[in-house]
């Protein structure tokens, strides 16, 4: 059985490698996010009700409207989860007697194998296509107008504008370079479908991801990307962004000893998992959000 919100929330941790990679990327998006956790500390910072009674009612519909299958929000988290499933196994475990901690980065070189530049960009582009069908889900919008991702993203704010912030640049600028856009789209216009079933993140979404063919879900997630480079591009270009600006903030927070990009990308994905941290808060913020309008609504 899966695990409740109210654990998922609860067990967030406050410290660590993703903690402090987001905390480092606060220039970017600067106090957009707050590293909520605990159900009930999330339920009062999303609503301002502190009244025992109140955050109690508001706790218990939210666990039920999250147990309820035919709800996206189980399926919301399952989608982070696994966006993050792949790169992170690895540092879970490397990683799990040092949570907390500044971490020595060549202690771990010989555990780091940097992705190639097809693999690097299928892994972002199928995230964003992730982030597109989780939105969609979570606002029960058809997944048939993909090219209105932009839109959706210029309403981002808090947790879900520090994932896609966390996404240009550890997912994009460290492993691709300042380029990354027109390399990722470069690379992409070269690609056979095909190509797409070695990806284990795509594997892991496959059948979420709309299309009766390889052909036609290739072309899903091409799109997805297309509609959010103009995005992504102005987010680079508003804030200054490039490898060494994002490297030298992450430096600041996490001890990493080389600046050989390709290896730092590769230490993010062994040792993070933005996604799901900042998913979890995302769904949770959504649940709290309708839980509290329809426990006020029963009280009228």
């Amino acid at each position: 059985m899966s695990k409740s919100i109210v654990e998922l929330v609860d067990n967030l941790p406050s410290s660590g490698i993703t903690v402090m990679m987001l905390k480092s990327l606060d220039f970017v998006v600067p106090g957009e996010w707050n590293n909520l956790t605990g159900f009930d500390n999330t339920i009062q910072a999303v609503t301002g009700e502190t009244k025992r009674k109140l955050v109690g009612k508001i706790r218990s519909r939210a666990i039920e409207l999250y147990a309820n299958s035919n709800e996206p929000y189980q399926g919301a988290v399952k989608l982070y989860q696994l966006a993050d499933s792949a790169d992170s196994a690895l540092g879970a475990t490397a990683m799990a007697n040092k949570i907390g901690e500044k971490i020595g980065f060549l202690s771990f070189m010989s555990r780091l194998t940097p992705k190639a530049d097809t693999t690097q960009t299928i892994d972002l582009c199928v995230k964003v296509a992730i982030e597109l069908i989780v939105f969609c889900k979570l606002n029960n919008i058809s997944l048939n107008n993909a090219g209105s991702f932009a839109n959706y993203l210029s309403q981002y704010k808090d947790e879900s504008l520090m994932r896609m912030a966390a996404l240009v640049c550890a997912d994009g600028l460290i492993p691709l370079g300042p380029d990354f856009i027109r390399v990722a789209q470069n690379t992409l216009g070269g690609l056979n479908p095909s190509i797409l079933q070695q990806n284990s993140t795509f594997q892991n979404i496959s059948n979420l991801i709309p299309g009766a063919n390889n052909a036609q879900k290739f072309g899903f997630v091409t799109t997805t990307f297309a509609s959010a480079q103009g995005w992504m591009n102005n987010l680079v270009q508003s804030r200054g962004l490039t490898p060494a600006t994002v490297l030298g903030n992450l430096k600041q927070y996490v001890d990493i000893a080389d600046d050989k990009l390709d290896y730092v990308a590769a230490f993010l994905d062994m040792t993070t998992n933005y996604y799901e941290h900042t998913g979890i808060q995302t769904v949770a913020r959504k649940l709290i959000d309708r839980a509290y309008a329809e426990t006020l609504f029963a009280r009228m």
